[in-house]
């Protein structure tokens, strides 16, 4: 009798650890918020196509040295000889420009310096909109009108006119133009920042935070800007492409990168004036320009989908 009431009462204390594995168990094999929306994203047929695409455009970009030593032709070395040559000519898969330079090199070093100055631009403006939402949102009151009137002032301002006169003015270099851009592409993340602090900030989590003595700072950058990540990528894949047009479109209009630097869109622009001997000097920049732009903005649309909550399996 003894035997059997030790055995009861020793019973649920033996389930009981093995209950909390059962659930540690279950927990682990939960695929968390991130896994799940990977797994959304590869449904994404032509989201994962541009995802490919892109990483081949910017690996073949960054790697313009080594194209330059496999096609074995400088990006800035002119060779009046052999110009306007067509695709396949002279041993230059893409032809030549009109300085005899080879196209395929200048291409690599092009795409190098756009996506460059495209992505310094982008971390720049990220930068500046996160901070101001943060600060808007979760401070309110007269700190979130004064900076969300400023927003609208800087909104209200046509952005590429105020590039021309900037680049009109200073001549910057890539590094300098990718600020010049940075510092007018921040308005729509810090709206959208500030509208998740909004509905962020007066969670119990959030409360919990402030009763046990944790800073705004600590509060903002720890409890807040994590829930906030997933608008962030959307946000920043499908401002990306934006960038990169606004930059060539500068280099086009001459205000940009500057002639010998090769970028794509004074590739364009030098372009301009052979497009009656060479059509593929033309179409290679701008079918560059174009398939970079599509494709960051697939991805855009493949990641916001994929990272949207109310979507269930």
């Amino acid at each position: 009798m003894t035997e059997q009431v030790q055995a009861t009462t020793s019973a649920p204390g033996r389930s009981q650890p093995l209950g909390d594995a059962l659930e540690r168990s279950r927990l682990r094999s939960t695929p968390g918020f991130y896994r799940r929306a990977w797994k959304r994203f590869r449904k994404d047929k032509v989201a994962v196509v541009a995802l490919f695409i892109a990483a081949v455009i910017v690996v073949f970009s960054f790697s313009a040295p080594l194209v330059s030593e496999l096609t074995g032709y400088s990006y800035i070395t002119s060779d009046l000889r052999n110009k306007l040559l067509a695709p396949g000519e002279g041993g230059h898969l893409l032809g030549t420009d009109g300085n005899g330079r080879d196209i395929l090199t200048r291409l690599a070093y092009g795409g190098r310096v756009s996506m460059t100055v495209a992505v310094l631009a982008l971390i720049s403006a990220f930068t500046i909109g996160a901070t101001m939402g943060s600060v808007a949102g979760y401070y309110g009151g007269i700190v979130d009108s004064f900076l969300m009137r400023f927003v609208d002032i800087v909104i209200a301002i046509p952005g590429i006119t105020l590039l021309l006169l900037l680049s009109v003015w200073f001549r910057p270099g890539p590094t300098g133009l990718a600020f010049v851009i940075g510092g007018l592409a921040w308005t729509g993340i810090s709206r959208l920042i500030r509208g998740e602090v909004l509905s962020l900030k007066n969670r119990d989590y959030i409360d919990a935070a402030r009763i046990v003595g944790a800073s705004n700072r600590r509060i903002i950058m720890n409890h807040i800007f994590p829930n906030v990540v997933s608008i962030a990528i959307v946000w920043m894949s499908l401002a990306l492409p934006g960038l990169i047009l606004y930059e060539a479109a500068l280099s086009y209009l001459g205000f940009g990168v500057q002639i010998p630097n090769p970028s794509w869109g004074n590739m364009l622009e030098e372009a301009n004036d052979f497009y009656r001997d060479s059509w593929t000097f033309v179409f290679i920049p701008g079918f560059a320009i174009y398939l970079s732009a599509l494709c960051f903005n697939l991805i855009g649309n493949g990641l916001r989908d994929a990272l949207d909550p109310r979507l269930n399996e």
